[in-house]
């Protein structure tokens, strides 16, 4: 089932420090208090009581973040009902799609050239392009250990630059895959690179370099339609859907 192997990627994602606090995982980011680090994920099926949104609510709230799930219903339909009885309310539904063959590489505007990030100069600029591109603080130290993490346990980091000013102007990752499984993200292009053709480039890049390194279920969760037609055009079609869901 596709969204069983979404959930059993995340939960791998999720590393070794993730909590347990049943019939929940939850990851958290010691470093920031951004939402998209800090989640939990349901158990396939669950159905949890009150008391057990209670205790997740709590684990969440005792280290200064936001009570927050990201998790496929489809996978566990009895959840929803459960976290608005005790207070949640939905963010928004994204769809995700996937990729059942390696797209051929379309055309950029201008000279761009693609390179796989992996020493710290190169993962210093994709830090400062995904920043830049998803309106976030400055890029930091942890920002580029945790792309050092992503590539060290077998993901790829991919670094877009202008071949004309050497510049950085794209960037996109792929996370450490989990049997075969693994989420295309961060996919972001800096403002003066953009409607280049930039990110379809990325995007076509990174799902053939995952193919040859295994990665046969390539995933991503398109964040408007814009982005889902830029994926659409790179052979991505819908699988599913992904509930993000908090208490503020």
């Amino acid at each position: 089932m596709f969204e069983s192997d979404v959930h059993a990627y995340l939960r791998a994602a999720a590393g070794g420090d993730a909590v347990r606090v049943p019939p929940f995982l939850a990851r958290f980011d010691e470093h920031s208090d951004g939402l998209f680090f800090n989640y939990a994920i349901p158990d396939d099926g669950a159905r949890p009581a009150p008391r057990d949104v209670r205790e997740l609510a709590d684990a969440f709230t005792e280290r200064g973040r936001t009570p927050r799930l990201e998790y496929l219903p489809a996978a566990a339909p009895g959840v929803e009902a459960a976290l608005l009885a005790g207070g949640f309310a939905a963010e928004r539904r994204l769809p995700i799609l996937t990729c059942a063959s390696a797209p051929p590489m379309p055309a950029v505007d201008g000279p761009v050239e693609i390179v796989r990030a992996v020493d710290d100069a190169l993962l210093w600029q994709v830090a400062r392009v995904q920043g830049e591109a998803y309106g976030m603080p400055d890029a930091t130290a942890h920002d580029v250990a945790r792309l050092r993490r992503v590539s060290a346990r077998g993901g790829i980091v991919a670094l877009a630059v202008d071949a004309a000013t050497g510049e950085a102007a794209g960037a996109g990752q792929f996370g450490p895959p989990h049997e075969g499984v693994s989420e295309l993200a961060g996919v972001g292009v800096r403002a003066a690179h953009r409607r280049r053709g930039i990110a379809a480039a990325l995007t076509a890049w990174l799902t053939r370099e995952g193919r040859d390194a295994g990665i046969t279920t390539p995933f991503l969760m398109p964040e408007d339609d814009g982005a889902e037609r830029i994926y659409r055009r790179a052979g991505y079609e819908r699988a599913a859907e992904i509930l993000h869901i908090s208490r503020r």
